[in-house]
């Protein structure tokens, strides 16, 4: 009897198993309103009460973690969009400091499609996947960020990435993407873009983003340029504090708006609106763009013409609260009235849907105002389906999500942006010096010898910045030594990691730098807003530096200005991003392993011009030997 049960669940699984393989995953249509579309939407809009209306023009955070139905977590997140009538929600996961705790596809999916089945209407779905899914889900596809793109020089990337992330976001259940960054990284002391821009020249970063827009819409995904217009030519994290773009008309109209422009023409769905001021073309103080009629109704939409969806940056950022403070409901009110069509994560929410309500009942924000932007919402919720069909088939994950060939085209892309800025001809390529041996678990590794040191510079030792970039040294040099360092601990180890430069015969310096919003370093004068390396880890950077100039290669994964507080840097590459895909990119360039021939997408003060990049061709190893006198292209 046994035998029978155990025969009849082999059966079982294999006709399970079989049928599951033969799945198909759905294939998302290009955005797109037809005209049953927009009968469903005027159908919906008169529908729906004052009160309803307001509510689709808000959206929420929604964390994608584990949660019980009863869950106290769960239960408030529900009863908000029911009790507020929410529109919309915002998918991320959840964060402490520094540290982001990444999920998985399966429960993104599973959560949304429980929030979709809880709202009396469809809700649109966003997220901030300006890098891909990998920013905030495991076993997706990981591409690097903006800026290698443009060091690649390879526009169709940027529409390659734009189809794919738009496949695997659909999958999950995401109809809109906070992408891509249209913003010029015209200011090499910018703390909150850089490398999140495709680079400095308009011409290219519009280019760069009018593909991305083809192809992740062709794919059904909604998109939004940002952060208009222009927040790559400030010096402050909006996040913080109140950030500043200074340049005159002449600057705004040859710099910063012409990526807008193609984006429009590209058919971006949506622009975000920055929180920052622009004196140029609002002189009020008590305006950022985000709530100045002049930027959004004016500009934006009288005369680039934009007509979708405005949504102002984050209402719960420093650059808006500072000016508002309470009641925070009227950040909301003036976005609004400024000629936003969506408020994204106020401060408050029930302040700020009491406000708009109490705004459209005084008839200070009138019907036809709010009848428009809702009528925008319910068009863009039925241009990706969600009249039809609110839920995914959690079946297409794993055949949609993450894919050999998508993998393999985000290392190609991050290969491809590798650039060599400065070269001694004296250390590169680095020389293999065997395989690593089987070991069992637990086994102490072989003893370090003095070959190669490679000194890791992270915001953190605890996060996961370098792990990647480790193992793949070890691979080639199974004893290197590696010393992780961040700014609690650099003064303490300093001497230590100065003595291991000595006895070292070569020397990385990997240095882990990307703008993070809300993220502060340790100056002489004390915290400060920046992106530059904190004090500990510069003075102990420009010690290896000046005792081992000559040996020392210093790796730039992530920010490519690093150079610039450090004139002395002989061998200076840069990877332009600073997710695994480009650790792995940047051992392979080191070790000759990939032709380098990527060039800078922007200038780095005193080191080099926008274009610069030594052109390298891939090395063959011959038995572990520095080169062989083959070369072969990438």
């Amino acid at each position: 009897m046994a035998f029978m049960r155990g025969a009849f669940v082999i059966i079982f699984l294999f006709f399970v198993v079989g049928a599951f393989a033969k799945t198909k995953p759905a294939v998302a249509a290009p955005v797109h309103v037809d005209r049953e579309g927009e009968k469903w939407a005027e159908k919906t809009l008169r529908k729906l009460s004052l009160e309803e209306k307001i509510g689709q023009l808000f959206m929420m955070r929604v964390r994608v973690e584990f949660l019980n139905d009863q869950n106290p977590s769960y239960v408030e997140l529900r009863n908000a969009v029911e009790d507020y009538h929410l529109g919309s929600l915002i998918m991320t996961v959840p964060l402490e400091g520094l540290f982001l705790y990444r999920n998985q596809p399966l429960e993104a999916a599973n959560l949304l499609n429980r929030l979709q089945q809880d709202s009396p209407l469809p809700l649109i779905i966003a997220a901030d996947f300006e890098d891909g899914l990998a920013m905030r889900l495991h076993g997706t596809t990981e591409f690097p960020q903006a800026m290698a793109f443009g060091a690649s020089g390879k526009v169709e990337y940027a529409e390659a990435m734009g189809r794919v992330v738009a496949e695997e976001a659909r999958a999950i259940g995401v109809q809109w993407n906070f992408a891509p960054v249209a913003d010029v990284n015209s200011n090499p002391e910018n703390p909150i873009i850089n490398v999140r821009s495709f680079g400095e020249d308009p011409v290219q970063v519009g280019d760069m983003a009018a593909a991305y827009i083809r192809g992740a819409r062709a794919a059904g995904l909604l998109t939004t340029a940002k952060h208009f217009p222009g927040h790559g030519d400030t010096a402050t994290d909006s996040h913080l504090g109140l950030a500043e773009v200074t340049g005159d008309l002449a600057h705004l109209e040859s710099v910063e708006l012409p990526p807008f422009r193609k984006a429009i023409d590209a058919g971006v769905d949506a622009v975000m609106v920055a929180n920052v001021t622009i004196p140029a073309l609002d002189p009020s103080p008590n305006h950022v763009a985000s709530t100045s009629p002049s930027i959004i109704t004016e500009l934006l939409k009288k005369k680039l013409g934009f007509k979708g969806i405005v949504v102002p940056d984050g209402l719960d950022m420093a650059g808006l609260t500072r000016i508002y403070g309470p009641p925070a409901g009227q950040a909301a009110v003036d976005a609004f009235k400024a000629g936003c069509d969506l408020l994204i994560l106020p401060a408050d929410l029930d302040a700020s849907y009491k406000a708009m309500l109490a705004a459209a009942q005084s008839g200070e924000i009138s019907q036809a105002r709010i009848d428009t932007s809702v009528l925008k919402i319910l068009k863009a919720k039925t241009s990706v389906g969600l009249n039809k069909k609110r839920l995914v088939d959690l079946a297409d994950v794993p055949t949609t999500v993450g894919k050999p060939e998508n993998l393999a085209l985000g290392q190609q892309i991050s290969d491809d942006a590798v650039t060599l800025v400065r070269d001694n001809g004296k250390l590169l390529p680095l020389k293999r010096t065997g395989t690593p041996s089987g070991v069992l678990p637990y086994q102490k590794p072989a003893e370090v010898k003095n070959h190669l040191l490679a000194v890791i510079f992270t915001d953190d030792t605890r996060l996961e910045a370098g792990r990647t970039f480790e193992n793949q040294l070890r691979e080639r040099v199974p004893d290197v030594n590696v010393i992780y360092v961040d700014p609690r601990i650099a003064n303490a180890i300093s001497s230590e990691v100065i003595a291991a430069v000595d006895r070292a015969d070569a020397v990385v310096a990997g240095v882990f730098l990307t703008p993070l919003g809300g993220k502060t370093v340790i100056t002489a004068n004390g915290l400060a807003n920046s992106v530059g390396l904190p004090e500990p880890t510069a003075k102990l950077l420009q010690g290896i530096l000046d005792r081992a100039a000559a040996k020392t290669v210093v790796a730039a994964l992530g920010s490519p200005y690093v150079a610039k507080d450090f004139p002395a840097v002989q061998n200076y590459l840069c990877t332009f991003s600073g997710v695994s895909v480009s650790e792995i990119s940047a051992v392979k360039a080191l070790f000759g392993e990939i032709a380098i021939h990527g060039h800078s997408p922007v200038s780095i003060p005193g080191i080099a011009q926008r274009g610069a990049g030594i052109e390298r061709p891939r090395i063959i190893a011959q038995g572990g030997s520095h080169a062989s006198a083959q070369t072969a292209g990438h």
